[in-house]
């Protein structure tokens, strides 16, 4: 069966302009793989990485790592999902931004009936990479603190919630009072306006002078320096995005003065690359929110013809908790 789906493409890097909304053929599944129908996209600031060049693809291609849909057909070999399945994923290739895909499925999941296909798309990528932050990166325990910037983002929310349901004193920070209000409300406990506030000077205060045990910082090249001030002796750095540009090249001796840091820059795509793995993550972030421990707030919706104002709001930091395209 070969049906055509409006899909978000880039045929050169650039700004939102270079979106283009096209229609393109969808065929049968092949071994190992699935076609989904998408009822709703996840926006990520890996798409823009994507989209500007910094993260660069072969071109032209199409965008987008997260969705929620229903499995229409499987390929020879899938054994965990069935055609009518409700499934969810973050996953490459890029290409979510569509209708209905063919796309491997290994790192799609199957979606229990109790989390909406709104809140499934909104949460792939962004609740396995906290999921990742806080399990898989360092060891975590209750009482620990950690810092984490843009608490009030997509992926800042969820940790918020996350660090409190596990016992974790979490202190974040973002760049307006309403923002940092949002991330108390989510269970942050406490949160620095670093726009009006010596953010690295708060931390201090906020540890007894100690420094905090983690910092998770996606924004770069910004908060960098400031993060590294902010961990205590022998405290862990996690390098995981851009948002403000990339970190620039630093002597790696600086790590020993400032107290035999450590410092790590994961991608969400090397901890799922392993199926097992990556539904044993996915189970466990399916759980918090199922529990209610986390829950998922969509502040954003744009329709899939919108992609482009929906980037340009990401980029202007306009954006709080989670962003979907609606198909």
């Amino acid at each position: 069966m070969t049906t055509t789906a409006r899909t978000v493409i880039i045929e050169t890097a650039g700004g939102p302009e270079a979106l283009t909304l096209v229609d393109r053929e969808v065929g049968d599944p092949g071994p190992g793989e699935i076609r989904i129908r998408h009822k709703a996209c996840g926006l990520n600031f890996i798409d823009v990485y994507q989209r500007s060049g910094l993260y660069p693809m072969q071109l032209p291609h199409a965008l987008g790592m997260e969705a929620a849909g229903v499995v229409e057909a499987v390929g020879e070999g899938v054994t965990h999902l069935a055609a009518g399945d409700r499934a969810a994923y973050a996953a490459n290739p890029p290409g979510a931004y569509s209708e209905a895909r063919v796309m491997p499925a290994v790192q799609v999941c199957k979606l229990p009936e109790d989390i909406p296909f709104e809140e499934g798309a909104a949460m792939m990528l962004k609740g396995l990479t906290v999921q990742y932050l806080f399990h898989r990166t360092t060891p975590l325990k209750s009482g620990d603190t950690v810092l984490f910037h843009a608490a009030a983002g997509g992926v800042g929310l969820i940790a918020c919630q996350w660090a409190k349901s596990e016992g974790i004193r979490l202190i974040g920070t973002a760049g307006t009072d309403e923002k940092c209000q949002l991330a108390l409300e989510h269970g942050a406990d406490a949160c620095i306006n670093y726009r009006t506030q010596d953010w690295v000077a708060e931390v201090k205060a906020l540890t007894d002078g100690k420094g905090v045990d983690v910092v998770m910082d996606a924004v770069g090249a910004d908060t960098f320096e400031g993060s590294l001030d902010s961990l205590r002796p022998l405290g862990m750095m996690i390098s995981f995005g851009n948002a403000s540009g990339p970190v620039p090249p630093f002597s790696i001796g600086i790590l020993g003065g400032k107290g035999s840091l450590k410092i790590t820059r994961p991608t969400l795509f090397t901890h799922i690359a392993e199926h097992e793995v990556c539904q044993q993550m996915a189970a466990q972030l399916f759980g918090k929110v199922s529990s209610g421990a986390v829950k998922i707030r969509i502040d954003q919706r744009f329709a899939l013809a919108d992609v482009a104002e929906a980037h340009r709001t990401l980029e202007a930091r306009k954006t709080t908790g989670q962003t979907i395209l609606t198909v």
